[in-house]
């Protein structure tokens, strides 16, 4: 699937011609020298003109509300592709209206339900804007709920994976590992991890009051180790202070099974809500993609209508069509669009004089007719 399509429209000019034959007269010449360029006729129908002026003012901010709108189509299906790589779900063909979205495209067809054809197009135009607007709006109001418990869970799991110097250690002590009476307390030493045989050494004479052979490593990172060590309550103060000395840090440590659990049943939860965000926001970015996409493509059909009549006059004549030429192909389907303009009608527009009317496309390039690039990517 191609993904930079060219909108171009062609006026109908030449005496007896119609919208028909022009749009034959291309087919021949794109099969003959450029037969490997998709091209597709596309519908725009007949809209409500209006005034000039009227056109005038509206062309004014059909570039920059295009940009929006293709804006808002690549921003939720980047969000799309984050969701689905998060779920570990390999990426799918995303569609508009049950079809690809090439095919949307390609076989474009104008929605008279949601916006009627007799309606201002300034009307039309605020209605697709305001409707895209509505869904980034709600898009950031759903991603930001998502994420912040992602935080939340990445927070708990930098709090359970970091260095023993600060991490939760809920998760590496157990029961028996605790030594808790009347007079005994169990402490948790950080050791550096080049340091230990320096702490197996020395602990036990950090005190008097120190157990005997009580230490026992419960874990060891790539920095520290954590040990256990059993000791009189009523010298922990001054042992805290001695390990301390020799570079030993004790870490403040309660163990409590109910707060273990708590937390596990957090954490738990956390993911849950997690998943089952990821999968509600899932769902509400493919059918918000298929309605952006399709909003876009009707401002696209607009747009053309618009930049067609400044361009080519009253009544309304002229073919729009779609095209993806490979790169290698670019320069010889524009000598083709450019030929089928018709000679004057080329040499008119490229005379300095109209260079600065060029800005009507939103193209850097100039051409003798209605052209530009949207990208699905």
């Amino acid at each position: 699937m191609a993904t930079r399509y060219w909108i171009v429209s062609l006026p109908v000019q030449s005496p007896g011609a119609t919208a028909s034959s022009l749009w034959s007269r291309l087919q021949d010449s794109v099969s003959r020298h450029s037969f490997d360029t998709p091209l597709y006729r596309f519908n725009v129908p007949d809209l409500r003109v209006g005034t000039l002026d009227s056109l005038l003012a509206l062309s004014d901010d059909l570039v920059k509300s295009n940009v929006f709108v293709e804006g808002v189509s690549h921003k939720i299906r980047r969000q799309i592709e984050d969701l689905e790589r998060a779920g570990g779900v390999e990426s799918g063909a995303l569609t508009v209206d049950g079809v690809p979205v090439d095919t949307y495209l390609t076989r474009f067809v104008w929605d008279e339900g949601k916006y009627p054809t007799m309606s201002p197009l300034k009307e039309t135009v605020g209605s697709i804007q305001m409707q895209v607007a509505k869904i980034e709006d709600d898009m950031k109001v759903r991603a930001a709920e998502y994420n912040n418990v992602r935080s939340q869970l990445s927070a708990i799991n930098r709090k359970q994976s970091g260095s023993l110097a600060v991490r939760d250690l809920s998760n590496l002590v157990k029961p028996e590992d605790m030594v808790t009476s009347e007079h005994l307390v169990t402490l948790l030493a950080i050791v550096p991890k080049y340091s230990q045989k320096d702490w197996l050494g020395s602990y036990e004479s950090l005190d008097t009051f120190v157990v005997p052979r009580s230490s026992k490593k419960l874990y060891e990172d790539n920095e520290y180790a954590l040990y256990t060590v059993t000791l009189f309550a009523k010298v922990v103060d001054n042992f805290k202070v001695r390990a301390r000395e020799k570079g030993f840090q004790v870490r403040d440590f309660e163990y409590s099974p109910e707060a273990q659990e708590s937390r596990k049943q957090e954490m738990e939860k956390l993911l849950q809500d997690q998943e089952a965000m990821r999968t509600s926001l899932l769902q509400w970015c493919y059918a918000s993609y298929s309605e952006v996409f399709s909003s876009w493509m009707h401002f696209c059909a607009v747009r053309v209508f618009v930049e067609s009549i400044l361009r080519y006059g009253l009544p309304p004549s002229f073919l729009s069509a779609v095209l993806a030429p490979s790169a290698k192909s670019e320069k010889k389907v524009r000598s083709i669009l450019e030929e089928l303009c018709g000679n004057v009608h080329s040499i008119y527009w490229k005379s300095e004089d109209d260079v600065s009317i060029a800005g009507l496309g939103g193209e850097s390039e100039v051409h003798p007719y209605v052209s530009f690039t949207i990208n699905f990517v």
